[in-house]
C-alpha cells in the first residue's frame, strides 16, 4: 500500500483547498479561504457551458450534462451574497466543484481550487465563534483550522448549506408502527446539532435511550463514564454507537478504530451514518471495525439496518 495514502483511522482528512474573493465597501480584496472533504468531490472542473434552468433561485446558475448525469450549478459566492469584483481586482480562475453527497450530485463555482490538503483533525476547531457573511454563518462551518501566514481556512458544511438551497430534505420520517422497538443505550456522536436532533427522535422511536456525543473525542468519554457506572456490563446495556465520520479533534474513523481495539466495547456494534456516499466509505468503516454504513438519510434504510445488526447480536432481545 502506498504510504502517502491515507490510512484509515489515522484522524486525518484531506481537503480541497478553494478560494472565494470578496470586494469590500471600502474596494480592498478579501480572499476567503474554504476547504471541502476530498472524498464528497467527484472532480474539479473549468466552466462548462450550462442551460439555464427557468422559475430557479438566483444562485443556481444553471445545469449541465456530465456524462449522462444532469448536474445543477450553484454559484458559491452568489448564494453567500458576496460582492464579487472584477476579474481584472483579483486573480479569479473559475473552477466548479463537482460534489457528491447524500447520493446527490451539485456542481459549485468557487473563484479558484489551490490544492489538497492533509489536515489533522485534532488542528481543527469547532466553529464556536460568532460570525455572519450574507448567508454563511457559523452553522454553515462544520470546522476552522490555520494554515501558513497565519491564515484561517474555514471548513463548509455543504449539508447545511444545500438542505437550505431546496435540493433536499433532511428526514427519518417513516409508519411508527413499522418501526422494530428495543430496549437500552444508544450512543449517538454527531457534530451537527441538525443530524443529532434528527437521528436521536428516530433512535427514541426505536426504543433507546439516547446518550449523546458531539465528536470522536466525546464519544470515549461517554463509554468511559457509563464502564464506570456499569463495568462489564456495559455491552448489555449499550446496544449501539451510531456516529459521523467527520468531525472535529476526532473523527469517526479514528473512534471507531480506538473502540474496535479496547476489550470493553469493542463487541459493540457500530454504524456510520454520513453524508459521504462515495463507493468506499462502506470498506473503510469495515476496515476499523464498523458493522454498517448509512448515506444520510434514508428513512427506511436507517431502521431496517439498525434493526438487523443488532438482532445479530446474542444478548439483544427486542425491547
Amino acid at each position: 500500500m502506498d504510504e502517502k495514502r491515507l490510512k484509515v483511522g489515522s484522524n486525518e482528512l484531506e481537503l480541497v483547498d478553494f478560494r472565494i474573493f470578496k470586494k469590500e465597501k471600502d474596494g480592498k480584496i478579501y480572499e476567503g479561504i474554504y476547504g471541502i472533504n476530498v472524498a464528497k468531490v467527484r472532480e474539479i472542473i473549468k466552466m462548462p457551458e450550462l442551460t439555464e434552468l427557468p422559475g430557479s433561485e438566483d444562485f443556481v446558475e444553471g445545469i449541465f450534462d456530465l456524462r449522462g448525469v444532469v448536474v445543477p450549478v450553484v454559484d458559491l459566492a452568489k448564494w453567500m451574497g458576496i460582492e464579487v469584483p472584477d476579474e481584472n481586482e483579483a486573480p479569479i480562475k473559475k473552477r466548479v466543484i463537482i460534489t457528491e453527497f447524500n447520493n446527490v450530485l451539485i456542481g459549485f463555482i468557487v473563484h479558484d481550487a489551490k490544492r489538497i490538503r492533509r489536515i489533522s483533525w485534532a488542528d481543527i476547531e469547532p466553529a464556536s465563534f460568532s460570525m455572519a457573511q450574507g448567508k454563511l454563518d457559523k452553522s454553515k462551518i462544520t470546522g476552522i483550522t490555520r494554515i501558513e501566514d497565519g491564515k484561517i481556512l474555514l471548513i463548509l458544511d455543504l449539508e447545511s448549506m444545500v438542505e437550505e438551497m431546496g435540493f433536499f430534505e433532511s428526514n427519518l420520517d417513516i409508519d411508527e408502527e413499522s418501526i422494530e422497538k428495543f430496549s437500552g443505550i444508544a450512543l449517538l456522536v454527531d457534530d451537527s446539532p441538525t443530524a443529532r436532533r434528527i437521528e436521536k427522535s428516530a433512535l427514541e422511536k426505536m426504543g433507546f435511550e439516547v446518550i449523546e456525543a458531539t465528536n470522536g473525542e466525546e464519544g470515549i468519554q461517554k463509554l468511559e463514564e457509563l464502564y464506570a457506572v456499569y463495568g462489564d456490563n456495559i455491552k448489555e446495556k449499550i446496544k449501539l454507537i451510531l456516529s459521523d465520520i467527520e468531525m472535529p479533534k476526532m473523527d469517526g474513523y479514528h473512534m471507531a478504530a480506538k473502540i474496535h481495539q479496547d476489550k470493553r466495547f469493542n463487541e459493540i456494534p457500530l454504524i456510520f451514518s454520513s453524508s459521504i456516499s462515495d463507493a468506499f466509505s462502506d470498506i473503510r468503516g469495515k476496515e476499523v471495525g464498523a458493522e454498517g454504513y448509512l448515506v444520510k438519510f434514508d428513512p427506511n434504510k436507517f431502521y431496517n439496518k439498525i434493526s438487523e445488526i443488532i438482532k445479530e447480536h446474542k444478548g439483544l432481545i427486542n425491547g
